[in-house]
């Protein structure tokens, strides 16, 4: 059975001891211990970045009402950055140079935290840990300080990729938007179909479309088995209100941009039978580790609704403890960057678990296969990594 969350406390408590200084900043005995992060808590972006923020602070805010780490509290700050990069290199001054934080952790951003590296990675070389969104490029080869907790993009469209063909999938279209993020995933899902003996087309469409109408016309006329969609949430939705009143019936599979309330509150009954990978266990699943989850948000965000978005910021808070867990001595910049690469395997059970290494700082290449049925995600078999 998974530790509860005030099991993982008490283990906190007794194994960590009081940390120094090094990197960003370090804090004596009986000091918190500080961390920090940049979200978009403004803008068109908010959506995401505020159920992020809740997800991260309530973990820790559960920690520290069972005591913290031996006695000291954990210390999170969340900073808006409001999707921007230049302001995200602002944020991250602050954080490090007047806020003396010892790492990152759950950060957003692909782009904004991406700008932050010269800063945070090379010049204070303070770990990121957990920042929701990445490229192969950061892990390939791994960069000192820097771990991912998500499994990436092109890993997500191989197996959703694979979904299809395993459901016997011969002709599937690709429906993504035109940036250059949403086509690199798209032909690596082309590809990987194509592989598989798939009659592969791709439809291109602008991003922020509103009117799916001639897309899924062009669908419709082609006939194909399966369409692979590869859109943000918003548009995700629009195009399955638009499958449905075109009354085409051909299945759908998305990658986990796709995957959240947004999808269920927008196409309603139309979302019933999509599929999609995951980066985490549904929210409403029945789940020993992701019902903590739930009482946590209850507890310390009240009001608030499960979310995919919580739950995977949640996982990668509840994995950096872990991580804490394993330092035996000083806890610094140093030593948590050492220490993340030594803990071993990391079980969360809310997402895949994550294995970290001095030659792959990838925690995981795992999804959760999930469909909409009934008006929620339900999982269709765990955690699994594409072939």
């Amino acid at each position: 059975m998974r530790k509860s969350l005030i099991a993982v406390g008490v283990a906190l408590a007794m194994t960590l001891t009081a940390c120094g200084s090094a990197g960003g900043g370090g804090s004596g005995p009986g000091e918190p211990i500080k961390l920090g992060a940049w979200l978009p808590l403004s803008g068109p972006q908010a959506s995401g970045g505020i159920p992020q923020e809740a997800g991260t602070r309530v973990f820790f805010d559960q920690l520290n009402a069972d005591g913290g780490i031996n006695g000291r509290q954990v210390e999170w700050t969340a900073v808006d950055n409001a999707f921007d990069p230049q302001q995200t290199i602002q944020v991250a001054r602050q954080l490090i140079s007047r806020d003396k934080v010892q790492a990152i952790v759950g950060a957003n951003g692909t782009a904004t935290s991406e700008a932050t590296f010269p800063f945070v990675l090379e010049r204070n070389e303070v770990p990121i840990f957990g920042t929701y969104g990445g490229s192969t490029s950061w892990y390939d080869p791994p960069q000192a300080g820097l771990f991912g907790t998500q499994t990436l993009y092109e890993d997500q469209a191989v197996a959703a990729a694979q979904w299809a063909l395993d459901d016997g999938a011969k002709k599937v279209t690709v429906i993504r938007n035109d940036p250059a993020a949403f086509v690199k995933v798209g032909d690596v899902a082309s590809a990987e179909l194509a592989k598989g003996g798939a009659d592969v087309s791709t439809i291109e469409v602008k991003l922020g479309a509103t009117d799916y109408s001639p897309f899924v016309a062009q669908i419709r006329s082609s006939a194909p088995d399966a369409v692979l969609v590869i859109l943000p949430i918003q548009e995700a939705a629009a195009y399955l209100n638009e499958m449905a009143l075109q009354r085409v019936q051909t299945r759908s599979y998305g990658y986990s941009p796709t995957v959240g309330n947004g999808l269920l509150d927008l196409a309603g009954a139309n979302a019933e039978g999509f599929r999609a990978v995951s980066l985490t266990l549904p929210p409403t699943a029945e789940d020993p580790a992701v019902e903590e989850y739930r009482q946590a948000l209850a507890k310390f965000e009240p009001g608030a609704k499960p979310d995919f978005y919580s739950l995977a910021t949640y996982g990668s808070a509840k994995a950096f403890a872990q991580v804490l867990a394993g330092i035996d001595g000083d806890i610094t910049s140093e030593s948590i960057a050492a220490a993340v690469t030594s803990t071993g395997t990391i079980e969360t059970g809310v997402m895949p678990p994550l294995e970290f290494s001095e030659d792959s700082h990838e925690g995981s290449h795992a999804v959760v296969h999930v469909e909409v049925q009934g008006g929620k995600f339900v999982d269709q078999g765990g955690f699994a990594s594409p072939r």
